[in-house]
């Protein structure tokens, strides 16, 4: 892939940390302009900084994806400043759960299916306008190894994870045709904060962390790094004839 993304743009919802900010300095270190977008200003203009020290472009967009206007901003300041919209990882999400469902609120709910759900259709419909009006690019959306089987307590970010892989195969056979890839990565147990803050919901926190991790046949939790290395693959033309597909990046987790 070298010199591969030279001069193309890339977006990276959810930007500010963990698996978005890893994605955002993968893709400018293989020399992509990056927008990072995400809510938190100084976490975003972090990893915007990171990405500059590197001596790449970049620009922060503060956003939240569950917000038309806002992700039609984004999708409009991307173009404004680079002329182009070539790639889009749309990572932002949220958890939430950890309870049966009847004791789930409707809020909580609401909540999971506006950020996980309304934001990544939003994403992709602006992503999409842009990318036909130049001929096509790639969307790779994050979904979770949630999004293909379920664990219990968590059924509300279950479903929002199993919708996000049904926006991504059907958006990929609209656009199959017209040039646009579109895929999902499905991460498993990754070392972010986002875990952290599911394992710490948990009554038993410590005992959980040491059993997910027991659980992974390879025996530890994933990298971040490593889901921005798949990201950049399924975005490279190593991928050309891949769409409408998830990539599961879990230590083996599922195959048990």
């Amino acid at each position: 892939m070298a010199g591969e993304f030279d001069g193309k743009v890339a977006i990276v919802t959810g930007g500010s940390s963990g698996i978005g900010k890893a994605t955002a300095i993968t893709f400018g270190k293989a020399g992509a302009k990056v927008v990072v977008a995400a809510r938190r200003d100084s976490e975003g203009e972090e990893t915007v900084n990171l990405i500059k020290q590197a001596g790449n472009e970049a620009l922060f967009v503060k956003t939240d994806v569950a917000q038309i206007s806002e992700v039609e901003a984004l999708v409009s300041k991307t173009v404004e400043t680079y002329g182009r919209l070539d790639f889009a990882f749309n990572n932002a999400g949220i958890d939430g759960g950890n309870a049966p469902l009847h004791e789930q609120s409707l809020e909580q709910f609401d909540q999971l299916i506006a950020v996980n759900v309304r934001g990544l259709f939003l994403c992709m419909k602006y992503e999409i306008v842009q990318m036909l009006r130049t001929g096509g690019g790639v969307i790779v959306n994050n979904s979770s190894m949630g999004g293909l089987i379920a664990f219990p307590r968590f059924a509300p970010y279950n479903a929002s994870k199993h919708a996000v892989m049904g926006l991504t195969k059907s958006a990929a056979l609209d656009y199959a045709k017209l040039g646009i890839r579109i895929n999902a990565v499905n991460p498993g147990i990754i070392n972010t904060d986002l875990i952290d803050r599911m394992i710490e919901k948990r009554d038993d926190a410590e005992t959980a962390s040491q059993q997910l991790t027991t659980m992974v046949p390879m025996g530890r939790m994933g990298k971040a790094e490593e889901i921005a290395s798949t990201v950049l693959f399924l975005c490279s033309e190593a991928a050309s004839y891949i769409t409408g597909q998830s990539l599961v990046v879990d230590g083996g987790y599922i195959a048990t």
